[in-house]
């Protein structure tokens, strides 16, 4: 292994968390203004030294140890990892990888949910599948990405795949990108990256984003515990190693910062909530489905019907969702949220039986679970080996993006504070 993984250890640091109190507690660490002062690291003495964002969407935290993922092992051991990091709500995919790159909560960055209604988008709706409302700039424009701020710093990004590079997001995409194409093999997004890095100096990008979807995908279709996940792990490792192998045949030093958007948790087949039996289905609109759902009703008295208690979910009107999840304050936000139970899913009649596969895996849930802790590993000459870090919430990582490139942050919800026992 190449010396830039492989630091030599002056000291071993390595900082363990015991278990949280009440999920209330578990935030209050997060929400309040309370946070521990530590010494700023120096910023990098140079840009030279690339950054590489990586997603491996759907990797819980504890992946890492079924001994599948070597490679990420060695970076984890090399660096610093999390126990595990805190997505933040809804812990779904669109709205959690625009928060790693904005440093602000899915309520102030706009992208609500994975599906969200806005009358300014094109048929007024933002869907994950619509390549004209993922290409809008009015979908991304209430927060700006790393990468815009640092396009206009001067430095040259690229991304092989994230949710916002492919829109002009005011009035900036990155230097190089790549339209999502999930028939892309996981081998051949990295090559695109190295090929970018391949790049003449004056062209040759110094912030870039990777993105895997395998890993998810499994465990939707097949469960966190299947087989097919543990083959999805292994796929995805074996393209790290390749970038890896890559960087060192090249010479290169990278700071790299590997992270998911959230984790995964199992759901039987018998624990479905059909919100059409709630009210009259004419009566109120379902924006978003799965583990939280958004809902649009009529009339005040349908209202009162949705807003009811039942076992395993539960729903509020969008100023009444707990502070913990700082969510509901956006226009976006409908005017119901429903909140299920880990390991339930919110869906109708109508949507299982149109659905195609069955879904064995759900995300969506109370961040604060351990099912949906996210992986999160640093590994290269900014960060110390050894380190383990107390969970965290994920908009702490844009700070640190912005540190690593130098660059001044934007005002944000993060506190990148919590990442210095990992910086040199």
């Amino acid at each position: 292994m190449r010396a830039w993984l492989r630091v030599a250890v002056v000291g071993t640091l390595a900082i363990l968390v015991s278990s949280c109190g009440t999920a209330d507690d578990f935030y209050h660490r997060f929400t309040g203004d309370e946070h521990q002062e530590t010494h700023r690291p120096p910023p990098p003495a140079v840009a030279a030294t690339p950054v590489i964002l990586i997603s491996i969407d759907g990797f819980r935290a504890d992946y890492l140890d079924r001994g599948l993922t070597p490679n990420l092992k060695a970076l984890a051991d090399g660096g610093a990892r999390a126990e595990r990091m805190l997505p933040s709500f809804p812990s779904v995919t669109f709205p959690n990888h625009y928060t790693l790159v904005t440093g602000l909560v899915p309520d102030h960055n706009g992208i609500v949910n994975n599906t969200f209604e806005d009358p300014g988008l094109p048929d007024g709706k933002f869907r994950v599948g619509s390549k004209a409302a993922v290409a809008d700039e009015r979908s991304w424009d209430e927060a700006t990405p790393i990468w815009v701020s640092a396009e206009r710093a001067g430095i040259r990004t690229a991304s092989e795949f994230w949710p916002g590079s492919e829109a002009p997001i005011h009035g900036v995409r990155p230097s190089r990108s790549s339209v999502f194409d999930q028939s892309i093999s996981s081998e051949a997004r990295v090559d695109q990256v190295l090929s970018w890095l391949d790049l003449p100096g004056d062209q040759k990008p110094s912030f870039l984003t990777l993105y895997f979807d395998i890993v998810d995908t499994a465990g939707h279709h097949f469960g966190p515990d299947s087989p097919q996940v543990n083959q999805a792990l292994a796929t995805v490792d074996a393209a790290i190693g390749r970038l890896v192998a890559g960087l060192a045949a090249r010479s290169l030093k990278a700071d790299l910062v590997i992270v998911a958007d959230h984790g995964m948790a199992a759901v039987p087949a018998n624990q479905h909530l059909y919100m059409d039996d709630w009210a009259d289905p004419a009566a109120f609109r379902i924006v978003a489905a799965g583990a939280v759902a958004g809902l649009a009703p009529n009339s005040a008295p349908v209202q009162a019907k949705l807003l009811a208690h039942r076992p395993h979910v539960s729903c509020y009107p969008k100023g009444g969702v707990p502070r913990r999840f700082q969510y509901g304050s956006n226009p976006r936000v409908p005017p119901v949220v429903c909140i299920a139970e880990v390991g339930w899913l919110l869906t109708t009649h109508e949507r299982e039986a149109h659905s195609k596969t069955p879904t064995l895996g759900e995300h969506g849930y109370d961040p604060a679970d351990p099912t949906m802790g996210a992986l999160f590993i640093a590994n290269g000459p900014r960060f110390f080996p050894h380190v383990v870090l107390k969970p965290f919430p994920n908009t702490d990582v844009y700070g640190l993006l912005a540190h690593l490139l130098d660059i001044q942050p934007l005002p944000n919800d993060g506190h990148v504070e919590d990442l210095y026992p990992a910086l040199r």
